[in-house]
């Protein structure tokens, strides 16, 4: 199992590396015929490990370890060449995918990456202006109408967008009894007191939003918000780096969307809507090379149910 770990590590340090300078010399430390593994070699393939598998060999023996798996992916390596596994179809097409992948790597952080920057006033106003994004309620009031099956909730939430009262629908057909008789109404409630997917439908809603259908164990509900205690809103530095994650992202994908309609201005795209409206109908399976193309067996997913 450790030589596997070695191997993969290895196999990463390979990736890592190719952007490294490989021409560092220094005293080698293994020859296989005329290849040598210099003491750079060594030092730039174990910096480029993650930290983790840097432990595995720290010590004398780990070390002795580590430069007996370079030596077997060196050995590895020859005897590719030796049977002429770098001629295959196979291997020309995967290096031309990693060509492209390097290359859009490269393209997207100098011309993308590179010019996007989120600055402290940045994550400081958008704060300031959605405070009550940060505010946790302490309570949620609800009113719900709950149903066996979603068809059923579909039909309720057309009633509801027809303009039909939430309060008579529930005293209708909810099968809550115990709620339906208030109009759906099951007071507050505190995190924990209800079915997760009931309490995350909830706080994701404002005062007076309806949700779409929300699976849990009962049946299908459908929730309206009617209130919400809520505490001081969270402190600005425990929220930070979240408010900068989410700006660095939104601007990333306006500078790339940008960027790709600048490119449309100087590149011809044409898609093939026939072709493509094909596609509709499934993934094909071809049995041979000449044709004999077969439609795949579509397969519906399981559905879990939720907790």
């Amino acid at each position: 199992m450790k030589r596997v770990v070695a191997i993969s590590m290895l196999v990463f340090s390979l990736v890592a590396c190719s952007k490294q300078d490989a021409g560092q010399k220094g005293p080698y430390l293994a020859k296989i015929d005329n290849t040598s593994i210099t003491q750079a070699d060594f030092d730039r393939e174990f910096k480029a490990l993650p930290d983790y598998a840097q432990q595995v060999f720290t010590n004398a023996s780990g070390r002795e370890r580590f430069l007996n798996e370079i030596i077997n992916k060196e050995l590895l390596y020859k005897e590719a060449l030796k049977k002429g596994l770098d001629k295959s179809p196979e291997f020309s097409k995967k290096i031309e995918e990693f060509k492209k992948l390097t290359l859009v790597s490269e393209v997207f952080e100098k011309e993308i990456m590179a010019k996007v920057r989120v600055s402290d006033q940045d994550i400081k106003d958008y704060y300031d202006k959605n405070k009550d994004s940060f505010v946790i309620a302490t309570e949620i009031r609800a009113s719900h109408i709950l149903v066996k099956t979603e068809e059923e909730a579909q039909k309720v939430l057309a009633r509801l967008k027809k303009g039909e009262k939430f309060e008579a629908i529930a005293r209708a057909v909810s099968l809550d009894t115990a709620s339906a008789k208030n109009g759906g109404d099951i007071g507050y409630f505190k995190k924990g007191q209800m079915v997760p997917e009931f309490e995350r439908a909830a706080a994701s809603l404002k005062v007076g939003e309806i949700s779409v259908p929300v699976k849990t164990q009962f049946g299908y509900h459908i929730i309206k918000v009617t209130g919400k205690k809520t505490g001081a809103p969270i402190e600005f530095e425990k929220v930070r780096d979240l408010i900068s994650q989410k700006l660095s992202g939104e601007k990333q994908k306006e500078a790339f969307d940008a960027y790709i309609t600048e490119l449309k201005k100087t590149y011809k795209v044409d898609i093939n809507k026939d072709a493509l409206s094909k596609l509709d109908q499934g993934p094909a399976k071809t049995d041979n090379p000449e044709g004999g193309e077969k439609p795949a067996e579509e397969k519906e997913a399981p559905k879990k149910d939720a907790k």
